[in-house]
């Protein structure tokens, strides 16, 4: 992986190449093929800044070429997962800027979510407590997400005389919850209760406490990654192309996605497993 060095202007952060990858502004673990993103700021509710944002940008970009890397967890410290962009730190020095800066900033913002749904991986949201803001929209971006009985997901930007309309919220949580339950908590900002999310398909279950839920979130990711990931890969891909596609498009795109992968060495690894009653071990390529 890569590390994280300043550039001036910390929403042009780089990462620049390392032989290990050591997170500044969140926490990051790596076992197995699982790379785990902490937010780690539990006195406050694990708030974004300027820097965390960027750092998470590039450090998701950066994934796109880390082959080590098979499978990613977001998960937040102290009981919460985040509580959005910090209300000093972010907040406050937005409401100083002119519209040029202030567009610097929300496309910042935007890229993370963009980077979180292009990386490779198959991105699994722990997420427990408070989830805020930036951080429902960090929960949105990831292709699956589990949560406690105890978390509450806020898209709040109408409470700070903010359009609902942010990082994407207006696209992707309506085919994810559906247009009515959207634009209901897009309006009004009001709080999904746990139960909500679960049976409107937000979250792929609930666990009973932040230890089970990161074990459980960590064994579906680990699960993952020892799967066949170049395709799950292209299975990410194609989720996310197909939205804008009529069906005869997908039906090809995904014939020729499909044709791609049965060139790979784990579709015939796979076969030869079947044919001699063995589990399939994958090896990514």
């Amino acid at each position: 992986m890569k590390h994280y060095i300043g550039a001036g202007n910390p929403m042009h952060a780089q990462f620049e190449p390392k032989a290990g990858y050591v997170a500044r502004h969140f926490s990051w673990g790596f076992d197995q093929g699982v790379g785990t993103i902490t937010l780690n700021r539990p006195e406050r509710k694990n708030p974004l800044t300027f820097e965390s944002y960027a750092e998470l940008r590039d450090l998701f970009r950066a994934l796109h070429y880390a082959t080590d890397v098979k499978a990613i967890v977001v998960t937040g410290a102290g009981g919460n997962f985040c509580s959005g962009g910090d209300v000093h730190e972010i907040i406050g020095p937005l409401t100083k800027m002119r519209t040029p800066e202030l567009l610097e900033f929300t496309r910042m913002t935007g890229d993370l979510v963009k980077a979180i749904r292009q990386c490779p991986q198959p991105v699994i949201g722990a997420i427990d407590g408070i989830c805020a803001g930036a951080g429902a929209m960090i929960a949105l971006a990831c292709d699956m997400r589990y949560g406690t009985p105890a978390t509450r997901t806020a898209f709040l930007f109408t409470r700070v005389g903010l359009a609902g309309a942010d990082m994407g919220a207006c696209a992707l949580l309506p085919r994810m919850i559906g247009q009515g339950r959207a634009s209901e908590l897009l309006f009004t900002g009001r709080a999904m209760t746990a139960q909500e999310g679960h049976a409107w398909g937000f979250f792929n279950g609930l666990h009973e406490d932040s230890a089970a839920l990161l074990a459980a979130a960590t064994d579906v990711a680990r699960s993952l990654a020892e799967g066949p990931t170049f395709a799950h890969g292209m299975t990410k891909t194609m989720l996310s192309q197909e939205w804008s596609m009529t069906i005869e498009q997908a039906i090809e795109s995904e014939a020729q996605a499909q044709a791609i992968c049965m060139q790979t060495q784990d579709f015939t690894r796979a076969y030869e497993a079947f044919a001699s009653k063995q589990k399939p071990v994958f090896g990514g390529d």
